[in-house]
């Protein structure tokens, strides 16, 4: 009965290892296939979509047409990208599966269960790499879409550029517009017609009192409350915001925020307000809309040229002109802003009505010229100001940026007004409007790089909240705190630049969607190797590191204030227990964040491999340092505390790093020794083993003095110092006798080698003021010379007289 349980037993684990073996990868091959199914489902509309904005894009006329098919082929380009993204790691699950079952064995027929799941698995394998190759061919699909109607509007840009439409100087341009006048003044006529019948059959009291209420709207949000915003944010600005350029940019890009929301406000609620009376027609509906686009970008530019020179708050203004410079420019900002308002209603207008080709193209060249005139007046207004800010007026002005840039424009002008006058007024009108747009967006540009820049220097900055929570959280000290700030700040400033480039190139076709593009290509990841590299992998790596280090710092404060003080270990030990799990925090950081780059074990192999050579040629020192301070950490011959001797030098050890060791002088500097030197020469260790240190007295007495007092005043000298030890004892000698004097020598002991040089000073200092009141003379041993031979001759005495001897010249002391 035993024997046919546990049979029983056998037999019921096996089938419920099989049940489970069988079931998991079906379940989960049942739970992959909606999932793929769904993304599938999703292809097929996309390539239809694809196929739908295909047959569209002939019929594309305009740039409103053709940016609604750009948008639906980025769409489709998105849904493809993501369908690749959600797809490859269940190919990566299902590959996972195939090789934990292995190969089959030749020769070897497996249990039905294992064949259906290989069958299963190559199902699911083969219908996710499909759709994984669909999706990516369907993104290149929408690529190509993409760029096909770029070259459509490139190409219908380089028409209208090329078009010679006549010179405005011709008269059969003239005779062309008086011939249309009848026709586009009944077209103007009709136009205005259906609106003020339209206000006439709907305005009562109702619409009446819905237009005053948009038009005092209106007032209240240019007036009063654009100057309260204004007194609110200078106060804000003045009193809250932390000092610095922080407080100007952030003031200059509140003034831009209120100037241009309120009155783009204004307008909108006055065309609204006509729009819920019912007093706007459906061929006037578009212009209201256009109207308040235009009015939006006009309060737009005139609150940007505003916030830039600030009259009469010169500490308040971020460029570097002075009052004078201020005054003079910023009417130029509300002829700009006119001039725009002006130009676009023009056009829209004639847009609407349907105005003849010789009355748009005179209209056009109109615009085009007052934008000419408003450039040069600028530009010569800057040349006015340039010139009287000079320190020599009679000595020329060095060719700086500024000069070449405004040459530049000049002769830009100068071929757009040509250009003009001989018949390419598209052409004209294009740059004109172009240099106008170019000079709005550098000045938005640095506007926006001015606040950005602030910002990050004052918010990431060692002195900020911010800085000082990530040196004590992090450990990050405040030099590389500041650091950050710097490059975050470098780091927007490119991506605004780039930003800038897009919208400068948005006429001619080439906008702020290509840079957008240019992103999200290198968003998508650069291969180097067997590597990508993306911003998002590249974040999430500096986030580990970042939490990574976090922790390591976290773990040294323990040991140090925690741990560490409970053992036996004194303070050289401790230190050395710190350091090393101080490095190895840092190395097993920087492991973990290159692993979520995605730079695993195996490859990093490749390149300690490639550095090995390196290490054996042009980095033996620093290889040879770092294992030499890895050796004085572990085995200890010096450690912090001790009191050592190099050459000629003494100190005591401060700290030991993992390259080198600092050691402080006795004139407190430090002697930076390098930790291969500790090991490979002789040092004198004289902290060592806990010596103890040697006090050494030398001196001579007369041999006529009292020898035996002189010995009880050193033992009773020795006794009063409380830092002399019992234990050995004092020792007193006579060392020799010498010219009638005995030469002392004697010995005491003290607890550490550093205590040695202050005893045997104050030691000396009692002795020879006991001596001196004892009568007791006290000296070294005198040295007489005595010359052998006879004297050399004298100059200009008689040779004769002197006995030169055997020549012996041989001195003895």
């Amino acid at each position: 009965m035993p024997r046919l349980s546990n049979r029983l037993l056998k037999y019921l684990s096996i089938l419920l290892f099989a049940v489970t073996a069988i079931s998991a990868p079906v379940s989960s091959s049942a739970q992959d296939e909606p999932k793929v199914a769904t993304v599938a489902a999703g292809l097929t509309k996309a390539s239809a979509e694809l196929q739908s904005i295909d047959d569209g894009t002939p019929s594309a006329r305009d740039d409103k047409a053709r940016q609604a098919l750009r948008d639906r082929a980025q769409a489709v380009q998105t849904i493809a990208a993501d369908a690749v993204r959600t797809l490859t790691p269940e190919m990566a699950l299902v590959q996972a599966r195939v090789a934990e079952l292995g190969a089959a064995t030749p020769g070897v027929v497996e249990a039905p269960e294992i064949r259906q799941q290989r069958r299963l698995l190559a199902q699911s394998q083969s219908a996710i790499d499909s759709a994984i190759k669909r999706a990516k061919l369907i993104g290149i699909e929408a690529k190509q879409q993409i760029d096909d109607i770029g070259a459509a509007e490139a190409e219908e840009l380089g028409q209208q550029l090329s078009e010679n439409t006549g010179s405005p100087l011709s008269p059969l341009l003239w005779a062309a517009i008086v011939d249309h006048l009848p026709r586009d003044t009944a077209r103007m006529m009709r136009f205005a017609n259906v609106e003020i019948r339209q206000f006439g059959a709907r305005f009562d009291m109702r619409a009446g009192t819905g237009l005053l209420i948009g038009i005092l709207t209106a007032l209240v949000l240019i007036v009063p409350l654009r100057r309260w915003l204004h007194g609110v944010g200078r106060r804000y600005a003045t009193n809250h915001a932390p000092g610095g350029r922080l407080r100007r940019s952030a003031y200059a890009l509140w003034l831009v925020v209120i100037g241009t929301a309120l009155p783009g406000l204004a307008a909108w609620a006055i065309v609204a307000s006509l729009r819920w009376a019912g007093l706007v027609s459906p061929a006037w509906s578009q212009f209201g809309a256009t109207f308040v686009g235009i009015s939006w970008f006009c309060a737009f530019v005139s609150s940007l040229g505003g916030a830039l020179l600030l009259r009469g708050q010169s500490t308040w203004r971020l460029l570097p002109i002075g009052d004078q410079a201020s005054q003079a420019l910023r009417p130029y900002t509300w002829m700009a802003a006119g001039l725009i308002f002006f130009g676009q209603v023009l056009i829209a207008t004639n847009t609407l009505i349907g105005i003849s080709a010789p009355a748009s193209s005179a209209a056009n060249a109109v615009v085009a010229l007052l934008h000419i005139v408003l450039l040069g007046a600028i530009l010569v207004t800057l040349g006015r100001l340039r010139a009287a800010a000079l320190p020599d007026p009679t000595k020329p002005a060095r060719n700086t940026l500024l000069a070449i840039v405004a040459t530049l424009v000049w002769l830009v002008l100068l071929v757009t007004l040509i250009a003009g006058l001989i018949g390419y007024v598209n052409f004209a009108l294009k740059v004109a409007t172009w240099l106008l747009w170019g000079a709005i967006v550098g000045a938005t540009l640095y506007l926006m790089m001015t606040f950005t820049d602030d910002a990050c220097r004052t918010l990431l900055s060692s002195g900020n909240r911010l800085g000082r929570s990530a040196n004590s959280g992090f450990g990050v000290d405040n030099k590389t705190v500041d650091q950050i700030g710097v490059l975050l700040s470098a780091v927007l400033r490119l991506l605004l630049i780039l930003l800038a480039v897009g919208a400068v190139m948005a006429p001619f076709g080439a906008g702020v969607g290509s840079a957008f593009e240019l992103f999200g290509t290198v968003a998508n990841g650069v291969t180097v190797g067997q590597v990508t590299i993306s911003p998002g992998a590249v974040l999430r790596s500096l986030a580990v590191l970042f939490v990574a280090l976090a922790i390591m710092r976290g773990l040294q404060h323990w040991l140090v204030n925690s741990y560490l003080p409970t053992t036996a270990m004194d303070a050289g030990a401790q230190n050395s227990v710190t350091m090393v799990a101080r490095y190895a925090g840092i190395i097993a950081a920087v492991l973990w964040s290159l692993g979520a780059l995605g730079i695993g074990m195996e490859k990093l192999a490749v390149v300690l491999g490639a550095l090995s050579v390196g290490i054996g040629f042009g980095l033996q020192a620093i290889t040879q340092n770092f294992v030499s301070g890895l050796i004085l950490l572990a085995e200890r011959p010096v450690k912090i505390g001790d009191l050592v001797r190099i050459g000629n030098m003494e100190g005591d050890v401060k700290r030991i790093n993992v390259r080198s060791t600092e050691i402080e002088v006795a004139d407190r500097s430090t002697l930076i020794v390098p930790n291969s030197e500790l090991i490979t020469k002789t040092i004198q260790n004289m902290t060592l083993a806990a010596p103890i240190g040697r006090v050494q007295l030398q001196f001579s007495v007369p041999l006529e003095e009292d020898l035996d007092a002189v010995r009880t005043m050193l033992f009773a000298a020795f006794a009063e110092k409380h830092e002399v030890l019992d234990d050995p004892g004092s020792k007193v000698f006579i060392d020799s006798i010498d010219a009638g004097r005995a030469k002392f020598n004697c010995f005491a002991y003290v607890a550490s080698p550093r205590d040695a040089y202050p005893v045997r000073s104050e030691l000396l200092f009692t002795l020879l003021r006991q001596f001196r009141e004892a009568g007791i003379e006290v000296g070294t041993t005198a040295t007489k010379m005595e010359l052998v031979g006879s004297l050399p001759p004298v100059v200009g005495s008689d040779p004769s007289a002197q006995d030169l001897g055997d020549g012996g010249d041989q001195n003895r002391t």
